[in-house]
């Protein structure tokens, strides 16, 4: 494990990050000078998601676990901390914020937050693996729900691709009702939020998400991890940008391990975390 290094790439580009184990759980209120998140590796700065430059803005993540929760940091350099949407489950990438999305094989699950701390959740299962009668054929997943619609991906309007999306997987079902149960989230600004005559230095933000809450994402592995074990996590950031007043389409997005195409909804391309018992000095 020493030799490892915390961010670091594989034969295919996408990135590494060794996940250590603390002993005694995190309180989540957005502050990351606490000594768990002082002391932790963080990960490189992001990149661009389709052509792997680095961002404009500095980001960087960490992540740390015990055996009650996932613990998820994001440090994000911005000059003008801005954010207007306060209803939960608003669109927030339509404007700033940073995401996780955790991989389960057949499904996966979407977490946006922005600087206000205001969340946006979806629970996605691909088309071909919801069958009558699979796991996930239960009350909480229910196609015939008001809010459960068929989704393709990101920015794909053009051609053959503009009903299926870019993945070669092709359709999954969206559930935009679904709440991860026991999820903490909490933001830390500094500057002034929402003030265009003040230079901020950025935000934080700091996550929680219970393992006995994964059990639709664990796809087999263990809950809570065992050494070894390896999710699938994107990680990454959305930023509206407006030069001269006019608002670059589509965002800039930085990610933490490129995909190639502006599409984050690719967990083929999602980096690898791996599990391990070591603890995090």
């Amino acid at each position: 494990m020493n030799e490892k290094t915390p961010n670091s790439g594989n034969e295919n580009g996408i990135t590494n990050y060794w996940c250590r184990k603390i002993e005694k759980g995190i309180e989540i209120n957005g502050d990351l000078n606490k000594p768990e998140w002082s002391n932790c590796e963080k990960s490189g700065r992001f990149v661009d998601m389709v052509t792997g430059e680095p961002g404009l803005f500095d980001t960087r993540s960490a992540a740390l676990w015990d055996d009650e929760n996932l613990y998820i940091a994001f440090w994000a350099e911005e000059p003008f901390v801005a954010a207007t949407q306060k209803e939960r489950d608003s669109i927030v990438f339509l404007e700033n914020d940073l995401e996780v999305f955790i991989d389960g094989g057949d499904c996966y699950y979407e977490l946006e937050v922005n600087a206000l701390n205001t969340v946006y959740e979806v629970f996605f299962i691909w088309k071909d693996a919801y069958k009558k009668g699979c796991r996930f054929d239960v009350a909480e997943f229910d196609v015939f729900k008001e809010k459960a619609m068929t989704f393709g991906g990101d920015y794909d309007r053009s051609g053959e691709s503009f009903w299926w999306g870019r993945n070669p997987r092709g359709l999954r079902w969206a559930f935009l009702d679904y709440d991860m149960p026991g999820l903490k989230t909490a933001v830390k600004v500094d500057g002034k939020i929402n003030d265009p005559g003040h230079v901020d230095k950025g935000w934080t933000l700091e996550i929680a998400i219970p393992w006995k809450s994964m059990k639709w994402l664990a796809n087999g592995k263990s809950l809570p991890p065992k050494e070894g074990d390896i999710w699938r996590i994107f990680l990454g950031r959305f930023q509206k940008m407006t030069p001269s007043g006019q608002e670059v389409q589509p965002h800039p997005a930085w990610v933490l391990s490129k995909h190639g195409v502006y599409d984050t909804h690719m967990p083929q391309c999602f980096p690898y975390i791996h599990f391990t018992n070591e603890i995090a000095k």
